[in-house]
């Protein structure tokens, strides 16, 4: 078992204890990297970094005084700015662009000791379910269906972290969720994915989405790996508006593996036709391990989980269009060339209808159009409406008694590459169905593998806990992933 298939935690005993070198472990990733491009997971490839940061923290660990993150080696998603090195959102219009300054999250695990190996594969500007809309070309799944050597999706937007994550090219990878891209693609590729409270986590120095709805999250090996790392992640920042002036609780030293008499509400909503029989299956199976485990399951009700998509996909371009309006050409990133009599208008257009693939120029379009005089009330302001409702049926089921709640990931396996994208977007939008409540509400959510559906592929369940209740919603998905006993890896192709 070579060193870049550990767990974090694993590597950060060794690490501790003397086993294995930071720039070892490094080293160990940098060459499966390598060896790993038919996955198209690394983009930005940053080994002279590595290397360098491997070294600082060999020197910390010697002297120790070592974080737990101190020498793990990480995949950073490429829609974090890392100073230096090209952060392109995976868009045409950002290329060449190399900032001068640290995302807040990346700077908190840098200065946990982390190693940075490169910058991973997403959707343009973290907009998709399936990693399609790259400007690098498509991430791969590390899995394939029994006796096909089809190449599926990893999920998106942040499909390069799942592929990294679950192919062992680095230890844990940074993601981002709007919609459930952290979530999505972490049960595509049978690894564990959190998203955050909403202000959990510093945006700042993300390239943003929709943000009112963006938050940053750690893709990982098991739960405990996602503890740890998310507690590197977490903190108060006076950059970030919208930040929580919240302690940072040992989310570590909070799996207990105990949840007698915890209760967990189950959404009758979220039975949806046409829901395959493997994914109801595999729900019923993680309701009888957390009973087992002395859960109290409720059957609870989210009335206006109905209404959800529809008013994500109205929300999220809104905020699309408004934050995505400052790629003009003017101040960094790619300037359309101009022929003679071309006007400052003309730039714009040329710019951006260059720039921007059709997917972030569908959404920019919707945006434009639901804020526009005549139709803001009738779409933007009525989605609003409808969030708040979603947000309220949660509170009432908090309130309720309700610990956590337990429901599918994803409405299916990952799909093959090309499957879905020729077809009507709506398609694809529907990947979201369990995922966007979460996010509407502001909520911490968490993608846990629970088994294989019969063509081989995985399927992961997902948690969704109170305001703030990462730690307790840490415990329920620890208990959850040590019922389920998931231990299945890709076998490797690439």
């Amino acid at each position: 078992m070579t060193a870049n298939s550990w767990t974090i935690a694993a590597a950060r005993d060794a690490l501790r204890k003397g086993e294995i070198s930071a720039v070892d472990l490094t080293m160990s990733c940098l060459t499966a990297i390598d060896a790993g491009d038919g996955l198209n997971a690394f983009v930005h490839k940053t080994p002279e970094l590595a290397l360098e940061q491997a070294r600082a923290a060999d020197l910390r660990l010697k002297a120790g005084d070592a974080p737990a993150m101190c020498g793990i080696p990480l995949g950073i998603k490429d829609l974090f700015c890392t100073k230096g090195v090209p952060s392109q959102a995976a868009s045409n219009i950002l290329k060449g662009f190399k900032p001068e300054y640290e995302s807040t999250v990346t700077a908190k695990l840098f200065d946990a000791g982390a190693v940075m190996l490169g910058k991973l594969n997403m959707d343009e500007f973290a907009m998709g379910s399936s990693n399609e809309t790259s400007c690098y070309g498509n991430a791969v799944n590390p899995w394939q269906r029994k006796g096909s050597n089809v190449q599926l999706t990893p999920g998106g937007s942040s499909g390069g972290s799942a592929a990294a994550v679950a192919a062992d090219l680095c230890l844990g990878a940074t993601g981002t969720d709007t919609g459930g891209s952290i979530r999505q693609p972490a049960a595509f590729t049978g690894i564990v994915g959190i998203k955050p409270t909403y202000g959990r986590v510093s945006r700042w120095g993300i390239v943003a989405f929709a943000s009112s709805l963006d938050q940053a999250g750690p893709m990982t090996k098991s739960v405990r790996d996602a503890a740890i790392m998310l507690g590197a992640m977490c903190g108060h920042d006076p950059k970030d508006s919208t930040s929580a002036d919240l302690a940072v609780p040992d989310f570590e030293a909070a799996l207990t593996g105990d949840v007698r008499g915890k209760v967990i509400g189950i959404p009758r909503e979220y039975r949806m036709d046409g829901m395959p029989a493997e994914i109801e299956a595999l729900w019923q199976t993680g309701i009888e391990m957390m009973r087992d485990a002395g859960a109290v399951v409720r059957d609870i009700s989210l009335p206006h989980t109905k209404y959800a998509l529809p008013a994500y996909y109205v929300i999220a371009p809104a905020e699309a269009s408004s934050n995505l309006a400052r790629y003009d050409g003017v101040r960094y990133g790619h300037r359309a060339k101009l022929t003679a009599g071309d006007g400052i208008t003309e730039m714009y257009e040329k710019t951006r209808a260059e720039g921007f693939g059709p997917e972030v120029q569908r959404r920019i379009m919707v945006g434009t159009y639901v804020l526009s005089a005549g139709f803001y009330d009738a779409y933007y302001n009525r989605a609003r409406k409808v969030r708040a409702l979603i947000k309220r049926d949660f509170e009432a089921v908090f309130a309720d008694g309700v610990d956590a709640i337990l429901t599918p990931a994803t409405p299916s396996a990952a799909f093959g590459l090309g499957e879905m994208s020729d077809a009507d977007p709506i398609q694809m939008y529907l990947n979201d169905v369990f995922t966007v409540t979460v996010n509407l509400a502001g909520l911490p959510g968490i993608a846990v593998p629970v088994g294989l559906d019969q063509q081989g592929l995985p399927l992961g369940l997902q948690l969704i806990g109170r305001p703030w209740d990462e730690a307790g919603l840490l415990n329920h998905a620890h208990v959850l992933e040590s019922r389920a006993g998931f231990v299945a890896k890709a076998e490797k192709w690439w």
